[in-house]
């Protein structure tokens, strides 16, 4: 009998999967569940996906993982789609990919499968990244197949008894892990319309956040964040520590109209508190230890970057370059950032570094003053030189003209 490894996050799409894909391949559907940091989301998962008819369900927990390979080199690459999505979700997706494909070698399947639609981009960043690892491998998308529309999923999934975290009242598709969160879908579809509220869960509506600001230092070393506060963690427990803080003084609300790789326009809400902040303070720390113009090629490559994960081509040669030449830039990138935290915004307010290019006798204003005054001079003659010269053969053309 044919077997399927389904990725099941334990929503809606996959969780119509399972019987779907059994019914129209005759086939038995190995469920895989990846830990990513969605937390008490995953608490049932194995048992709802036998319910609904899996043979196995496999949970994996992948979270240092995720961080360690895909989290931390998007930071360090300052990899932020359009300027504004961290890519919480986009990151995932190789990670998951990679998995389904092990996991289908152990399992001796044929097939892997996914729950997007034919319109949306995780169906390129989990068939592109699937293939990459295994060229010959069948890759299946039941929704890009049934043609049901969301009503019509629930009623499908009503009618075998199969329960579903969404009603036709309440129809938002969410995808969340330990970077961020995504909304989709219902009344997020008028691009006029603002959120309701109660679509958040990791921050806090910025009117009902404390009227006192608060203070996060984040320490790096070599480009990695260390520590948060002067107290030092691991990776994932440094994301999860500063996401309840930010959260709390609700950064990390994104609400943006994105340019999806189909081409289509997708008003799009996302939470991502720890990314926000974390890329803010690596982004500052950068340009305090680096030259103007390796700063300026770096950003350049991390806009690349983002458009490589956002676009399905983690498992590319071009990526694998970026990150040797991020990972050079990023000896330098040691010290400590202090942001400050008040009503939705984050906004840095101290910076330090063994490494840092800011010297204050060159910069101050005040006695202590070291740079030559006297040299400007030069430096402008020669700055302005091709401006002069072109401005003085235009007017002896013009003088030679009449």
């Amino acid at each position: 009998m044919k077997r399927i490894v389904l990725a099941y996050s334990g929503g809606l799409d996959t969780s119509v999967a399972i019987p779907w894909l059994a019914e129209q391949y005759g086939a038995e559907i190995v469920a895989v569940t990846l830990d990513l940091g969605q937390g008490k989301e995953l608490s049932d998962v194995r048992e709802r996906a036998l319910a609904v008819g899996a043979v196995r369900a496999h949970v994996v927990d992948v979270r240092e993982e995720f961080a360690r390979d895909f989290i931390l080199p998007a930071l360090q690459a300052g990899a932020i789609y359009e300027e504004r999505y961290p890519l919480a979700t986009a990151l995932g997706r190789p990670l998951i990919a990679r998995k389904l494909v092990e996991i289908a070698a152990i399992e001796g399947a044929t097939a892997i499968a996914h729950g997007c639609t034919g319109k949306g981009n995780d169906q390129v960043r989990l068939d592109v990244s699937a293939r990459a690892m295994q060229p010959d491998i069948e890759v299946i998308a039941p929704a890009r197949e049934w043609g049901m529309s969301r009503p019509e999923e629930i009623e499908y999934a009503r009618a075998r008894g199969i329960p579903v975290p969404a009603t036709v009242d309440s129809p938002y598709s969410t995808d969340a892990n330990l970077w961020g969160r995504s909304i989709e879908c219902g009344v997020l579809e008028d691009p006029w319309a603002e959120p309701p509220d109660d679509i958040y869960t990791l921050t806090r509506s910025p009117a009902a956040c404390p009227d006192l600001p608060a203070y996060v230092e984040i320490e790096f070393e070599a480009g990695v964040p260390v520590a948060v506060n002067g107290v030092a963690m691991p990776l994932v427990e440094l994301i999860g520590s500063l996401e309840t803080i930010a959260g709390a003084h609700g950064v990390g609300r994104v609400d943006m109209v994105e340019n999806r790789l189909v081409g289509i326009k997708s008003r799009e809400i996302y939470e991502a508190p720890a990314a926000v902040v974390l890329h803010a303070a690596h982004r500052e720390l950068e340009g305090f230890v680096i030259a103007r113009d390796l700063e300026r090629l770096k950003r350049d490559l991390g806009r690349t970057y983002a458009d490589l994960v956002y676009n399905g081509l983690w498992f590319s040669p071009t990526r694998d370059a970026i990150d040797a030449f991020v990972a050079k830039v990023q000896e330098r990138v040691t010290g400590t950032v202090r942001l400050k935290l008040f009503k939705g915004v984050c906004q840095v307010v101290g910076r330090t570094s063994p490494f840092a290019l800011y010297d204050h006798g060159l910069a101050t204003y005040d006695a202590g003053d070291l740079f030559d005054h006297r040299a400007a001079v030069g430096f402008i003659k020669i700055w302005g030189l091709p401006i002069e010269t072109m401005t003085r053969k235009a007017a002896r053309m013009s003088n030679a003209e009449c």
